[in-house]
């Protein structure tokens, strides 16, 4: 009977007020005391039984584009737009669909076409715009759904609805979901890591919150472990000056030996979170230097990943990290990217956008491909929402698109999924869908089904009630299944 067990068996009336009172309740520690991850063992699945069914996928990339990358430019052709230039958006299109309050009143609804061409692309036609010549090289091997959507309008209720499946902070992240239910590959790296990067201009950046990679209600062994882009990427990695890895091995035995101690006694399962936290730490100071050392990249792979690959915290660095992560064991990597918010450099700061994530994101694809890799690695790209199909600011010479939420597109690769493939489809003016609709629950509850997750079993109980991913939302998008 490991400690937090044989606590449930014995606890004492002062530890009983004890636990209420911090809010982990004895209804919580009961749900984690069969928990394998919580015996000291990293790389067992933290739910007996999981995966439920055979996976598709085994690990997940997210590539997430903060600030909503416009889908009326990038990925959803709409000729139309062309023909009523600077014409308004017919108010039969708009009808009472929600918009930010920088539009919503608006009494002017100035059409703006795509700012590139469309071109068909590969054996599967796949039509994308030139301003990602990259992406478009890799098209038979995209799904690209065009019919996602969502409720939120602004950035951070969007982002944390995306990544945590509600638009309120506080529920466990993607990520963390993901290890706890199938724990880690690996011993000597975090099993859930995070990268960010922004546009080289930093004009039209969002924040990153943590709990977009947090772990919530779930314990915060689950949550995600960020990478800084300068000193060490784990804050004290390094000895400080004057001790030896030795004496560290033995500082470090005596601090678990009191967290032990303190674990058989109190039970508390964040004992438990420290203890192996420190564990991965230690470890860490090995391997985490022998993946930020690319001396053993072949030069035409650097090449793929474009000229930043070597700037630390570029997009191009953390996708090729990101790559050698999986490569290591991690389960699931979320690369933040910033930049997508183009309320009124549009017709400037796209193009750079696009230009700092267009080869990476390609080339991380092609880079896992050839690796014999993408085959059990599911590969997102997306963000919060799209854009309007409509100019935002002087209707006489509109600098930018605002939030758009209805109707937007995003893509994805590998682990699973119809390579080559289109999903659902959006009306003349990239407004309504009017074609197989995918909600930002039924994208969560396909990306664990790709992992062998029924996200309706999922669960984990918090204050009262069983929680889980989804809500009570979310169908399976059968119909993008390989």
């Amino acid at each position: 009977m490991d400690p937090i067990q044989l606590n449930q068996a014995r606890v004492t009336r002062r530890q009983l007020f004890g636990k209420t009172a911090t809010g982990l309740g004895i209804a919580a520690l009961s749900s984690l005391i069969k928990n394998d991850a919580l015996a000291g063992n990293s790389n067992a699945p933290a739910i007996p039984g999981y995966p439920t069914s055979t996976p598709h996928a085994k690990r997940v990339i997210y590539l997430w584009q903060g600030g909503g990358p416009s889908h009326v430019d990038l990925f959803d052709p709409k000729p139309l737009l062309q023909k009523m230039a600077m014409q308004d958006l017919p108010e039969s299109i708009r009808g009472t669909t929600r918009l930010s309050t920088m539009t919503s009143g608006n009494k002017a609804w100035p059409i703006i076409p795509a700012l590139k061409p469309f071109r068909k692309n590969g054996k599967s036609g796949i039509e994308i715009s030139d301003m990602l010549p990259h992406t478009a090289a890799i098209a038979d091997d995209l799904c690209l759904i065009r019919s996602m959507n969502t409720e939120a309008v602004n950035h951070a209720p969007g982002v944390t609805f995306f990544l945590t499946g509600s638009q309120i902070p506080g529920r466990p992240s993607l990520g963390a979901w993901t290890t706890y239910g199938l724990g880690s590959e690996s011993e000597d790296l975090p099993a859930f890591v995070v990268m960010t990067s922004s546009d080289r201009q930093k004009s039209c950046g969002q924040l990153f919150f943590d709990y977009y990679w947090g772990s919530g209600f779930l314990p915060s062994r689950y949550q995600g472990v960020r990478f800084r882009s300068t000193g060490d990427p784990v804050p004290y990695l390094t000895n400080p000056n004057g001790v030896s890895q030795a004496a560290r091995r033995s500082l470090l035995d005596d601090i678990r030996s009191i967290n032990q101690a303190h674990l058989a006694d109190y039970g508390d399962p964040e004992i438990d979170t420290r203890i192996s936290q420190y564990e991965m730490a230690y470890r860490m100071q090995t391997s985490v230097p022998d993946l930020l050392d690319l001396s053993d990249e072949p030069q035409h792979i650097l090449d793929l990943y474009g000229p930043d690959v070597l700037e630390k915290g570029s997009f191009a660095n953390n996708c090729l990290m990101a790559r050698r992560l999986i490569e290591r064991g991690t389960r699931f990597v979320q690369l933040m990217h910033a930049g997508w918010d183009q309320h009124n450099n549009l017709h400037t700061q796209l193009a750079i956008q696009c230009k700092d994530t267009d080869q990476p994101s390609a080339a991380l694809v092609t880079d896992l491909k050839q690796r014999g890799l993408l085959d059990d690695t599911l590969v997102i790209w997306g963000g919060e929402f799209g854009r309007t199909p409509f100019g935002q600011g002087d209707p006489t010479n509109p600098k930018g698109r605002d939030h758009f939420g209805k109707a937007f597109s995003l893509w994805m690769a590998g682990g699973g999924v119809k390579a080559g493939h289109v999903h659902g489809a959006t009306d003349d003016f990239a407004w309504n869908i009017t074609q197989d609709p995918v909600h930002v629950h039924d994208h969560q509850a396909t990306i664990l089904h790709l992992l062998g997750i029924d996200h309706t079993k999922l669960t984990y109980r918090y204050q009262g009630r069983q929680f889980r991913l989804t809500d009570v939302h979310g169908h399976v998008v059968k119909g993008i299944l390989a």
